[in-house]
């Protein structure tokens, strides 16, 4: 079987941090999947990974890289795209621009190889916003694509609003006493998800696998519950990737929360100024806050970070790997990693400390860190210091 190698275009992963400190750019969670998984999906093919050296011993390569077509990891595929694709004949190499889409054999430019320009729009994931600005397209995308054939119908006692054909419950997931509007957008709610009574949700949405809305939860449009993640208050363009946590009364909006994390009861985060100027967000490569845009950008919170009970963050606030925030008052918008505290400061958390709440965090959901996983939390805490 062919095999196909994702591949971090040049910069992308230093500009996702610290969302890429954990993954490749391919593994981010965009729409119902993530980036490489679509990719599988649509090309039927297996996949391995060109990334990060440190990243390497848990995103592993194909058998064989000068065989595989390699794939830019930061492009969300749809169909037209993943056709031409898998149309490449060899030697040759697919542009949209001045983006290298897809090559045989490697990454990167070659004079040899005959270059076929792809014109049809391209969705990429450039910077951490554009993972909740593309959410609700991906969304789209990813549920006209999946399989629907077991789809169940609505208990009773769900009002659904909008075209049955929007709305896909899979057989084991458990549905009952919410409202589902459709109509506007689809709503997926994956294997053992659970929505629970009260709740109201308002397409495009995914509740993944295993994922939980607690009761009276409301959730708007363009929003991903990631895999075995629970969630709870008032969510508005939220992707969460898995295993994280916002169980209860609060507000996140425009937001992209990673794994292992958690938000205390109450936490809020502002998505808007005051004085409604555009927002300039933390750029890791630059050292700096860079302009956006955008005048809509909540949260964005790296791997195992924590917000304690009732924690206030500012708008367009971004918050490294293995953070613990606490207290009142409103923390800085760049947290970095490794760091405990709140609106007084914060100090360094030393990785001993980080490694007992992980392994207390990750025991819940049956799973335990492995010494690979380890070695790149330690690479993490060596090189974060480039990036305060």
């Amino acid at each position: 079987m062919m095999e196909i190698m994702i591949f971090d275009a040049p910069g992308a992963h230093d500009n996702l941090l610290p969302l890429t400190y954990t993954r490749p750019v391919g593994a981010l969670r965009v729409g119902m999947s993530t980036i490489a998984e679509k990719w599988e999906r649509l090309t039927g093919c297996s996949y391995g990974w060109k990334t990060e050296d440190y990243l390497s011993p848990l995103f592993k390569s194909v058998t064989q890289p000068e065989q595989a077509l390699w794939i830019n990891g930061s492009v969300i595929p749809d169909r037209e795209l993943a056709d031409a694709v898998m149309a490449l004949e060899k030697n040759s190499q697919l542009w949209h621009e001045d983006v290298l889409l897809a090559a045989w054999g490697g990454c990167t430019p070659c004079d040899a190889c005959s270059r076929v320009m792809y014109s049809k729009d391209v969705m990429s994931i450039n910077n951490v916003y554009d993972i909740f600005i593309l959410n609700g397209d991906a969304l789209r995308l990813d549920y006209e694509a999946f399989d629907r054939s077991d789809n169940v119908a609505p208990h009773k006692s769900v009002t659904v609003i909008g075209p049955e054909e929007n709305l896909y419950i899979h057989p084991t997931a458990q549905v009952l006493g919410c409202i589902i509007n459709v109509s506007a957008g689809p709503v997926y709610v994956g294997p053992n998800a659970a929505v629970m009574e009260g709740s109201t949700l308002r397409g495009p949405v995914a509740v993944c696998e295993h994922a939980s809305v607690n009761m009276g939860t409301k959730i708007y449009p363009d929003t991903t519950i990631g895999p075995w993640c629970k969630v709870g208050g008032e969510l508005n363009n939220v992707v969460m990737q898995a295993y994280s946590n916002k169980a209860h009364d609060g507000f996140l909006g425009n937001a992209v929360v990673g794994e292992w994390c958690n938000l205390g009861a109450g936490c809020v985060a502002s998505n808007l100024k005051n004085d409604y100027t555009k927002i300039k967000l933390w750029n890791y490569p630059a050292h700096r806050f860079l302009p956006t845009g955008l005048q809509f950008c909540g949260l964005i919170m790296g791997d195992h970070s924590k917000a304690g009970i009732n924690t206030m963050f500012n708008t367009a606030t971004v918050v490294g790997v293995g953070v613990n925030i606490h207290g009142t008052g409103f923390p800085r918008n760049f947290v970095a990693s490794f760091s405990e505290g709140g609106a007084g400061g914060f100090i360094d958390v030393p990785m001993s400390k980080f490694f007992d709440i992980a392994a207390r965090v990750m025991a819940r959901r049956g799973k335990e860190m492995g010494a690979d996983e380890r070695a790149m939390f330690e690479h993490i805490r060596r090189t974060a210091e480039n990036y305060k």
